[in-house]
């Protein structure tokens, strides 16, 4: 059969029912063969659009999302999504095509060094040199991207080689001798583990999105319920505990709870999941936890030690290692009344420090409290994204989520214009669910040409925008650590979202006042097809409490 044909049947071998992408002359074979070939095909308006759709479908489902895209700027324009996917651990197989073998190395048309472009923003890429060699490396890149630690796999193939004759056989055996991820986990370092969190008496459990990654969201809760061990996760990691619960601190890092902070500063123990110790997390580093040992699980032992020295390093999978911790726990009968004095020092914190705002008097609608409704709203029960920003700090803070893959959202990369194609993928990956995506002022035109792809497909995806008319986040950083200066962040009134929904055919909506949000919301959610309701909120309003930029988390302000 024909290499296009080949790679159709390998996408389908690979459980695949759905690709993103956009057609081009590099890439018009592989369309060719999409025509007949039993893979639904979502039509995006842009290639970054279609990168974060196949992001939003992976982090929603758990299964590999697929974007492809033409040579040249095709390509370049997949590059934001693979490094998005990269920082986020996301599972995508990106296939771009490439100018003829001929051609390579001419300068020709549409001709970029997709692979050399994206080297340091993939696990893994080939370039295809033998048509041959297709089914192979189109099945490998799955396997790479869906093991271990799960991330974006590139696979450029040139035009002429994907109309070539070959012999196809399906699944062919893979033999990767070089890649071979650890999943169990050491025995030794887990009974080291066990007795470490027996003999703590300040431990935090310090989860992330490693956690979700795995599916391990049941085992995580099952090893925090096993004593009262206090529990927090990183912003990507949200939904991996069940919020709000009585061992539940809140999530950690820059704009995450005193209370899960000052827990990290004053723990004596930190066990990490599936979580790398970002920036965003550790503050000022050199401060960071400074009374604590540190048990550090993660799937990537690049990860391990890179910038906290783990006293107790275990390299796997986390739903394989954590039953395991749990029975060695167990086994230990640990004395519970040893947390006493522990959890009577966190709910001073939790009392002294509750997240809270003060609301407005009169019917202003503040961001806090749009987000509060948008749970009430959808009874707490739909898969959000977000944007990056403000209302992502403040979705994060104030939406509980009490499930795994109902928060998508950029968190390594920051991507602005991340939530309206992550939440088109999303939808498509659970097309019975409640999609909401909320969106900022400033991150939501620089996708929103998708929202002609909501409308062509029949996709509903709901879009909340939080509307201040600022580059809300760069305003509060000028206003706090700049004296105010506000340079280009100034977003006017344009353009008027309830018009633009209209001309891309979506419902547009607006709610200026706090007593008809609630009812407004209701009404977009139940309406058909997918609608933009901007919502009017204050326009100065600050994300509290913030860890200052190079700050220590006992530092926190707000």
């Amino acid at each position: 059969m024909r290499a296009v044909d080949a790679i159709v049947e390998c996408l389908k071998a690979e459980g695949v029912d759905t690709v993103f992408g956009i057609p081009g002359g590099a890439n018009l074979p592989t369309y060719d063969a999409l025509y007949d070939g039993g893979v639904r095909h979502i039509l995006c308006r842009h290639e970054q659009g279609a990168g974060h759709a196949a992001e939003g479908y992976a982090k929603a489902s758990g299964r590999v999302g697929v974007a492809l895209a033409t040579s040249g700027p095709g390509a370049t324009n997949l590059t934001t999504a693979i490094a998005d996917a990269v920082m986020d651990s996301v599972p995508c197989v990106f296939i771009t095509g490439q100018v003829r073998t001929d051609m390579l190395g001419t300068d020709g048309f549409q001709e970029a060094d997709v692979t050399g472009i994206t080297m340091p923003i993939v696990k893994h890429s080939s370039m295809i040199r033998d048509p041959r060699d297709i089914p192979r490396e189109i099945h490998e890149a799955f396997h790479i991207a869906r093991t271990g630690r799960p991330g974006p796999v590139l696979v450029d193939i040139p035009q002429d080689l994907s109309r070539a004759d070959i012999d196809y056989e399906p699944n062919p055996a893979l033999q990767l001798p070089g890649y071979q991820p650890k999943s169990e986990g050491n025995v030794k370092q887990i009974r080291l583990a066990a007795k470490a969190l027996a003999n703590a008496r300040r431990p935090v459990i310090y989860a992330g999105g490693g956690v979700v990654s795995a599916e391990a969201a049941a085992e995580l809760t099952e090893l925090c319920t096993s004593d009262r061990f206090p529990v927090t996760l990183t912003i990507m990691g949200l939904g991996a505990f069940p919020a709000p619960h009585e061992q539940w601190l809140g999530w950690l890092g820059m704009h995450g709870t005193r209370a899960a902070n000052y827990a990290m500063d004053e723990a004596d123990l930190i066990c990490a999941i599936g979580a790398r110790f970002d920036d965003r997390v550790t503050g000022k580093l050199a401060e960071f936890a400074p009374r604590a040992k540190f048990i550090h699980i993660d799937v990537d032992p690049a990860e391990i030690s890179k910038n906290v020295p783990a006293h107790i390093p275990i390299v796997g999978d986390a739903k394989r290692i954590l039953p395991k911790l749990v029975r060695e726990y167990r086994a230990l009968e640990a004395d519970s009344s040893r947390l006493d004095a522990w959890w009577e020092r966190i709910h001073g914190w939790q009392e002294r420090y509750p997240l809270t705002y003060e609301d407005s008097d009169d019917e202003e609608i503040k961001p806090q409290f749009m987000i509060e409704a948008i749970h009430e709203a959808t009874g707490g029960e739909a898969i959000i994204t977000s944007d990056v920003g403000q209302h992502q700090m403040w979705t994060a803070q104030y939406y509980p989520f009490s499930a795994p893959r109902r928060w998508i959202n950029s968190g390594g990369l920051g991507t602005m214009g991340f939530g309206l194609p992550a939440a088109l993928g999303a939808q498509v990956a659970n097309p019975e669910a409640t999609v909401v995506c909320v969106a900022g002022d400033g991150s939501l035109p620089m996708n929103v040409q998708e929202l002609a792809t909501c409308v062509m497909e029949d996709i509903p995806v709901k879009v909340f925008l939080m509307n201040n008319f600022y580059l809300g986040m760069v305003r509060q950083w000028q206003e706090l650590f700049w004296g105010r200066r506000y340079s280009a962040v100034d977003m006017g009134t344009s353009p008027d979202w309830v018009k633009l929904a209209d001309a891309f055919g979506a419902t547009g909506l607006r709610a200026t006042e706090k007593s008809t949000l609630l009812d407004t919301m209701r009404q977009a959610i139940e309406t058909p097809g997918p609608v933009v309701l901007d919502v009017h909120v204050s326009k100065e309003e600050n994300v509290y409490p913030m860890i200052p930029a190079g700050a220590a988390a006992r530092d926190m302000v707000g």
